[in-house]
């Protein structure tokens, strides 16, 4: 299964996808996995993009799509993926459908997690205080949560008008909103493969 996971930062993606994983034999790609890899092992994208994520900015649409071509190309991805952080905005939705039309790996669904910015401000202040991530200080989140409502909203609008997105709960125990995506996807149609 190709899957988008859509959300606000902090509202579950990473969480679900990891399950997700598991129960779909795909693997889960986090674009802000990727970027904060490169920023541990201090490459000069590293660097870059730990300055921009520090300041509560979403990192260049080049970069980032630069780095999930290399991902998609890897073995593990040929049966399918789940993406995580990315799209985050029409200019990366349309750079998204081109890539996977060249791939021939179109998109089977989007899932759109739904949580109030109050809740991902109180999850993610919490998640601050044990990992000390700079991204998930308060402050910067809501800033970060001003930047996706503007961007990204158009995001699911965009899979709305073709069909493929599907708007789940996020708020709940980790197994009730598991299962609300489990429901979500049985009720998506599979995307013909492209020839």
């Amino acid at each position: 299964m190709r899957l988008v996971l859509l959300g606000a930062p902090g509202s579950g993606k990473g969480t679900q996808a990891t399950r997700l994983k598991s129960t779909l034999g795909v693997p889960h790609i986090s674009t802000g996995d990727l970027l904060r890899a490169a920023v541990a092992a201090g490459t000069p994208l590293g660097l870059k993009a730990k300055a921009v994520m520090e300041a509560g900015q979403l990192v260049s649409d080049d970069i980032v799509l630069g780095m999930l071509e290399q991902r998609l190309a890897q073995a593990d991805a040929q049966a399918g993926f789940i993406l995580d952080g990315y799209p985050r905005n029409l200019v990366q939705v349309q750079a998204l459908d081109a890539l996977l039309a060249r791939l021939r790996r179109p998109l089977d669904a989007v899932v759109k997690l739904q949580v109030p910015s109050a809740a991902i401000i109180a999850r993610t202040a919490l998640r601050h205080q044990a990992e000390g991530r700079a991204d998930d200080d308060p402050d910067t989140v809501r800033k970060r949560l001003a930047v996706y409502a503007e961007q990204t909203a158009p995001v699911a609008e965009h899979y709305t008008r073709a069909g493929t997105l599907r708007v789940v709960d996020g708020v709940g125990s980790l197994d009730e909103v598991f299962a609300r995506i489990m429901a979500a996807l049985s009720a998506a149609p599979v995307a013909a493969t492209a020839r």
